[in-house]
């Protein structure tokens, strides 16, 4: 055969074929690290997992378009290869969704569950765009084209094609459109490319009607019917009321999500992390015990009234930046928070004021660092306090908890300066704790590490470690935590060695920082509360519609999972009896619980258990037990008031079994804080009025229904307001009666 010369536009259509695909397949890699994040977070197990399903498809793909391209046709091969490769990027969407809600796969190792995931959602597409190079290659060979410099042409383009996807993902594509929309260009780019090689393929025009039907059903917001039925078929993902703002960054994907509306409490999420909570317009209320912690260590050493030089690394929602703020006004505070669109949505929905002191600098922590001493020349740059905030257990910035990094942690604190860390770990297994711990100490001379006091060992935990120039008395700390209801475990010298041997005295260091590999049984235990909360959220939806066999069938699948969802099931199983009538059924399970707990090394749940046990067996009159249980449900609710004196239900459940004694003026202040905080509940402005009246004072108790006859009035709740007038005319014949 005569081998052709031609130039450049000789290849032009094979190359360009070839470029367009190796485009699309690494477009789709670098969103596939973003559109898991929502389920798996990421970390170096996602990406050492996305990249290694492409490269395994690519590879299988190229295997079988060699003998495709023998045996078929290429321009017919091709436009079925594009059409077919659409396809997948709509299925992509539509199983990203689906293999997100599968439960078994959270019983799978970390690993594990990650290479599943990724492996179902993108294999397809990646070994369908990698039939088309060998396919393009034997067309432009089969025209005539010299074999060396075609094949070598192609790769060229196909590599070229590889990275002008690259760029054009990473820079451009996904702050610019978010991954969704990223996946449906692609999509319509691949159903265009089918139709271009083969004009009279008719089903590609059948398609090409279904993907623009698809599209508007997935991503339409105009229409609601259309997000409905989008929904159902699982083209976009249920949309969730209680988001208030999100984004996708460069970074990762943020939204704010609004827990309750009075007091408006909000949670701050990047990928799939909670990473902090906030209570709008009352920045003093932390929410989350390393705050605390942060807190009570902040003010023992620079009380009010001291300007404070505080570095804070990982923005986050600047809940505790804010809190800084409000609390030291006047001082230096500077948050490290590499992600710009971080710092807007906390701007736009978490509270940071546009008129802010605080100073923000996006970029790594690392460069700042190293810019700072570069620039300082005298203690005008150093800080009192650091506080690291940008570790969690799915994703640790390696270059921030090494030795060479805490050199410099070192350089620019003030000679009494303290750096504290936040991390999650579980004690009994603890390699990361005990790595930063040790890897802390060939620095800092006063290494202190403390945690929740009342959390088990075996269990997930917070754990702040105290890296300080001076020695700290540890005992003013303990009695300020301890005064304020904070329950904190310091750890001993025998602990912390036990940690610092877990991995043989491992020290971090840039070039060696397996940060990933000594996190892994925390993630692994983190698997467990997802897989708990999904079983939950089944038991909860079947148990709304009544369906309490089934409901009962998930909650039983929580048993053994771990301490807390086995007393938990125990608990909401009982319930459900009880709901049902079977009382006896209803105390056998919390007993169950009971004797878990006394087996337990966590002793969770308690007060709901013993008021629970309470109920039952007043239905089946054993009076006497009844009473102690509530006395010991009691017992159980103020203990956890300690540690949360507004939580509402808490609140309101301690009423409930006062009332259930007969102790109606203890029970009064209860309810009293529960209608002042979310005045909003009409049954607990019942149980107040209700209390007071069983107390035998009734002008407080008409006031007390006058008060909410008054508030529901005003906010347009007519028939509410209707029920405390008929409610204060019984009250009132009552009175009357009495006396």
């Amino acid at each position: 055969m005569k081998k052709s010369s031609n130039g450049f536009t000789s290849i032009l259509i094979p190359g360009l074929t070839v470029f367009i695909s190796s485009a699309c397949i690494m477009i789709i890699e670098l969103v596939a690290s973003r559109l898991i994040a929502r389920h798996l977070g990421s970390s170096l197990y996602t990406w050492t997992a996305v990249i290694g399903i492409v490269l395994a498809g690519i590879t299988i793909g190229n295997y079988f378009g060699g003998r495709i391209a023998d045996k078929y046709m290429a321009r017919k091969a091709l436009s079925t290869i594009f059409i077919l490769s659409s396809i997948s990027c709509v299925i992509i969407i539509v199983l990203n969704n689906i293999v997100g809600e599968w439960i078994w796969l959270w019983t799978l190792s970390w690993p594990v569950r990650v290479f599943s995931h990724v492996g179902l959602v993108f294999f397809g597409p990646s070994l369908l765009l990698g039939t088309i190079s060998p396919v393009v290659a034997k067309m432009a060979i089969d025209r005539g084209f010299s074999t060396g410099r075609t094949v070598g042409d192609i790769y060229a383009c196909g590599a070229a094609g590889s990275i002008m996807g690259t760029f054009l993902a990473g820079f451009f594509l996904i702050p610019a459109m978010g991954t969704i929309a990223i996946i449906w260009t692609v999509g319509g780019v691949l159903l265009l490319m089918g139709i271009v090689y083969w004009v009279r393929l008719w089903p590609a025009y059948v398609w090409l009607i279904a993907f623009f039907c698809a599209l508007f059903l997935g991503t339409s917001s105009s229409s609601e019917g259309a997000q409905k039925i989008g929904e159902s078929i699982l083209l976009r993902e249920k949309k969730d009321n209680s988001i208030l703002y999100e984004d996708e960054t460069p970074y990762c994907y943020v939204a704010v999500r609004q827990i309750s509306q009075n007091p408006d409490k909000r949670e701050f999420i990047q990928d799939k992390l909670r990473h902090s909570e906030i209570i709008i317009n009352d920045v003093n209320n932390l929410q989350y015990f390393y705050t605390k912690v942060f807190d009570g260590i902040t003010k023992i050493l620079h009380p009010k009234g001291e300007s404070l030089s505080a570095m804070i690394i990982g923005g986050g929602g600047y809940a505790f930046p804010q809190y800084l703020e409000k609390n030291w006004p006047g001082s230096k505070i500077d948050v490290i928070e590499i992600d710009p669109g971080v710092t807007k949505a906390a701007r736009t929905s978490f509270g940071l004021s546009q008129k802010t002191s605080i100073n923000t600098h996006s970029l790594d922590a690392r460069n700042y660092v190293d810019d700072l001493l570069r620039k300082t020349n005298d203690n005008a740059n150093l800080y009192d306090c650091i506080y690291e905030d940008a570790i969690n257990d799915y994703s640790v910035p390696f270059q921030l908890v090494t030795n060479e990094f805490n050199k410099k942690i070192y350089n620019i604190l003030k000679d009494d300066g303290i750096y504290l860390v936040n991390l999650i770990e579980i004690y009994e297994k603890g390699e990361f704790l005990g790595a930063m711990i040790n890897t802390l100490e060939k620095t800092f001379p006063y290494i202190y590490v403390l945690s929740e006091g009342d959390s088990p060992k075996n269990m997930r935990n917070t754990f702040i470690i105290i890296a300080s120039k001076i020695q700290l008395n540890t005992e003013t700390l303990k009695k300020w935590y301890e005064t304020r209801g904070i329950e904190v475990w310091f750890l001993s010298d025998y602990d912390i060695q036990k940690l610092i041997n877990q991995r043989k005295q491992i020290v971090l260091t840039d070039n060696y920082a397996p940060v990933e590999n000594l996190l892994a049984p925390v993630v692994l235990d983190g698997s467990k509360g997802l897989l708990t909360k999904r079983f939950r959220e089944e038991a909860e939806q079947f148990a709304k519609e009544g369906k309490y066999t089934e409901a009962i069938g998930k909650y039983k699948k929580m048993l053994d999972i771990s301490s807390t969802s086995t007393i938990e099931a125990y608990n909401e199983i009982a319930i459900l009896f009880a709901q049902q009538g079977n009382f006896d059924e209803a105390v056998d399970y919390l007993k169950q619980a009971l004797t878990y707990n006394e087996t337990s090394d966590f002793k969770d749940n308690m007060g709901n258990i013993y008021f629970s046990l309470a109920v039952a067996q007043q239905k089946l009159g054993v009076n006497n037990e009844a009473t102690n249980n509530f006395k010991n449900s009691i017992t159980e609710y103020k203990k956890q008031l300690i540690k949360t004196p507004n939580s509402l239900k808490i609140l309101s459940q301690t009423g409930d079994a006062l009332a259930s004694i007969g102790n109606f003026n203890e029970a009064i202040p209860y309810f009293e804080k529960v209608v002042n905080l979310n005045p909003s509940i009409v049954e607990n402005h019942f149980k107040l009025a209700q209390a007071f009246e069983f107390a035998n004072q009734f002008d407080e108790a008409i006031q007390s229904a006058q008060n909410s006859h008054n508030y529901f009035y005003k906010q347009g709740q007519f028939r509410i307001a209707e029920l405390f007038t008929k409610y204060i005319d019984t009250v009132n014949s009552k009175k009357s009666k009495n006396n």
